[in-house]
């Protein structure tokens, strides 16, 4: 099932309510391109992000995304691509927190909830928690998901080429590119 119009309307008015209470100025073009992805789980309120791309290149990326409270962006990794390094990207807390799951030591308590029908597509568990002007860089390659905490979260990512249709996730019911119902 996917997302309708209504909702993929709805999410994008509350992002750019969460821009406006982080002072964050979107011009008309970006408002315009602004995205939601519910992965093709049609579970937008616990799985999904919603973003603005500001640059794109060959060599390079930069966005904003909104994670709404306890949404969740599952987990994948960014694979390499005809001989290319996968994308290597850093994610910089904006505004609110969010809670990054990267391979290591198990974290024995992790703030994260993720509901049971899906725990199964959820392998990495050390957990990075960052605030506002915390970062913390992904290599290519590596597996991992995060959440937004209670208030929901802004975070900023920086990368090499996006190419985000490219992403391979643990779960194969998942669709990166939306579609609509």
């Amino acid at each position: 099932m996917a997302i309708s119009k209504n909702q993929y309307e709805e999410a994008r008015i509350r992002m750019l309510k969460y821009f406006e209470s982080a002072n964050i100025v979107i011009n008309d073009k970006e408002k315009e391109e602004l995205e939601v992805a519910d992965f093709g789980l049609n579970r937008l309120e616990e799985f999904g992000v919603q973003l603005v791309i500001y640059v794109s290149t060959d060599r390079c990326s930069a966005k904003d995304v909104v994670l709404f409270p306890g949404q969740i962006c599952p987990e994948h990794y960014h694979p390499d691509i005809n001989g290319n390094e996968g994308k290597e990207e850093t994610f910089r807390c904006r505004w609110g927190e969010f809670y990054l799951y990267v391979p290591g030591e198990p974290t024995p308590n992790p703030v994260a909830r993720v509901p049971e029908d899906k725990k199964e597509h959820f392998h990495v568990w050390h957990e990075v928690i960052l605030k506002p002007g915390d970062q913390y860089l992904v290599p290519p390659n590596t597996p991992h998901w995060f959440q937004a905490g209670p208030q929901g979260v802004i975070l900023s990512e920086f990368s090499t080429k996006n190419v985000d249709e490219m992403d391979v996730f643990s779960d194969p019911e998942i669709k990166r590119i939306p579609e609509f119902a």
